[in-house]
This record gives structure tokens, C-alpha cells and sequence, in this order.
């Protein structure tokens, strides 16, 4: 709920149970994404070199996304002749040949299988959609999760022998796929911003504002209500650490701040890269590339 909230838990721990905890700055978790289509399939390759998967990835267009934040696309893996999905896919201005195609609806990504005439794709579509949904939870840039990314198989090249294109074969080349069309297609970290609403005397007005702009937030209305003022603000969770302290010194006490809503935001260019590092470098993984 908030900084307070977690300070009282951490004291009850120590006070009332008798445990020292220890405890890290918050972690904020921010999305991966990409920003356009991939130039070309990207080839993903099994271990045994005897099946070939082809992806590309593009992003979501926004009625999409809102429709599958708002519950109207279900989520989850697609059943035969879902005919609600089709039309809830259809309404947010898919095309109808592409919506029945889509074969997996997972955290605001979409997987449609683009193949045609492959006699085996009965066998191994479980396999892709499992791997689809792998790296949607851990994506390319930081192993972040992913929102926003439709994944299409294009093509693929499948050994005639099933004991050659098994899970130990299948995953690593969806996932290599998969993963290398996200790298083409400009991928993007976005950030959790909320919008919040501050309630303080008017006499403060000028010290909110600047609290705000220097959380690198973006003040969107302020409204007079008697001596009172109602500022909304929407600013990235990333910079809120120390929100409630700086607004009680800022504000003498009397100021106070609630969420009206959370979402995601394009993080700025110039601190993609730095945000990525300290993610990956938080994570343990090595470098920038993929490990």
C-alpha cells in the first residue's frame, strides 16, 4: 500500500515477534515490449538442427490491448471454435482471418499460429504455446515480463520422426525464435507510472507542484476546493520511493496522497539502457546480450 504501510509490518516483525529482518529498497518490476514489426521470420533452430521454427512479433494495437485489460478478450489457451473469442477479437479490430488463428491469450500478448498445410503442427502448437508464454513472463532485454507483443509462427520445418521433435527439441527453438524476432523488432523497456491525487491546504500548491516535476512526473489537473486543493499527478513508480516523507516535509504533515489508477508508460530513451543494466545486473545476468 505504501511506504508506511511496510515500515509498521517491518516494526510489528520485530516488535511483536522478536525477528530481525532485514530489507532491500523496493523492487519495481517494469515491462518489456517492442515497437515494430520484425523485418523478416527469424529462424529458431532445435538442438538436433532437424526442425526450423519462423517468427515474427509486431505490437498490439492499442484496442487490442485495451480489450484484453478490460477482461473482453479472454485470457488463456484457445479451445476449437471459441466463437466468443473470434468476435471479441473481431470488435477490437482484428482481422477475421487473423482471429482464428490465435491460439494463446497470456498477461496482454497474443500467440497466432500463421502456418499452413504442416501435417504435424497438431503436435507441437502445445509446445510453442508453452514456450510463447516462457518468455512473455521472462522477456529478451532483462527478463522482464512482456505486454503488448503479438507473436506469430509463420512457418515451420519439422522432422518427419516424432522422437526427433520432442520437448527437448521443440522449446529451445521457439524460445530462440521468439526471442530473436523481439530483439529485431525495437524492444523497449515500459515502466509502472500510477496517477495519483493529492489533498493538501492551498498554501502548498506550489510545493506539491514542484514535488511532483521532481519525481520526474506530469502534473494533469489541480483544482481549488475551499482552502483545499486537488492535485492529480501522474508519476512513474520508480521515483516514488520516499513519496509519503517528502510530501509530510513538504506539506507540514498535511498533505496526503492516494492511487487512482496504475499504468504503463514508454520508459524515457535516455534511461533505457541504465533501468536495463541495473535490472539485469540485480538478476545476475551477464551483460546487456542475451546470455
Amino acid at each position: 500500500m505504501g511506504e508506511l504501510h511496510l515500515e509498521i509490518i517491518e516494526n510489528r516483525i520485530k516488535t511483536e515477534k522478536g525477528v530481525e529482518i532485514q530489507s532491500s529498497p523496493p523492487i519495481v518490476v517494469y515491462r518489456e515490449t517492442v515497437t515494430k514489426k520484425t523485418p523478416e521470420p527469424v529462424e529458431g533452430k532445435s538442438p538436433n538442427k532437424h526442425n526450423k521454427f519462423y517468427f515474427t512479433v509486431e505490437p498490439l494495437s492499442e484496442e487490442l490491448r485495451a480489450a484484453i485489460k478490460s477482461g473482453a478478450i479472454p485470457s488463456g489457451r484457445v479451445k476449437k471454435n471459441q466463437q466468443d473469442l473470434w468476435k471479441a477479437l473481431e470488435d477490437a479490430g482484428m482481422d477475421s482471418k487473423d482471429s482464428r488463428k490465435v491460439r494463446d491469450v497470456f498477461n496482454g500478448n497474443i500467440l497466432l499460429d500463421g502456418t499452413r498445410g504442416i501435417v504435424h503442427i497438431g503436435e507441437v502448437i502445445e509446445m510453442v504455446a508453452d514456450m510463447f508464454e516462457d518468455v512473455m513472463m521472462k522477456g529478451p532485454l532483462a527478463k522482464e515480463p512482456c505486454i503488448g507483443v503479438k507473436v506469430t509462427l509463420e512457418d515451420v520445418k519439422l522432422h518427419e520422426d516424432a522422437i526427433h521433435r520432442g520437448p527437448a527439441q521443440v522449446y529451445p527453438a521457439v524460445r530462440e525464435g521468439i526471442r530473436g524476432a523481439m530483439m529485431l523488432s525495437n524492444p523497449l523497456i515500459f515502466e509502472p507510472v500510477q496517477i495519483l491525487q493529492f489533498d493538501a491546504p492551498v498554501e502548498f500548491m506550489g510545493e506539491i507542484s514542484k514535488l511532483i516535476s521532481s519525481k520526474r512526473g506530469q502534473l494533469l489537473d489541480m483544482q481549488q476546493e475551499g482552502n483545499q486543493i486537488v492535485v492529480k499527478g501522474k508519476l512513474p513508480v520508480g521515483e516514488m520511493f520516499g513519496l509519503s516523507s517528502d510530501l509530510r516535509s513538504a506539506t507540514e504533515g498535511r498533505g496526503n496522497f492516494f492511487v487512482l489508477d496504475q499504468t504503463f508508460e514508454k520508459l524515457p530513451e535516455e534511461l533505457q539502457s541504465k533501468i536495463i543494466q541495473q535490472i539485469r545486473s540485480r538478476k545476475g545476468l551477464k551483460g546487456t546480450e542475451e546470455e
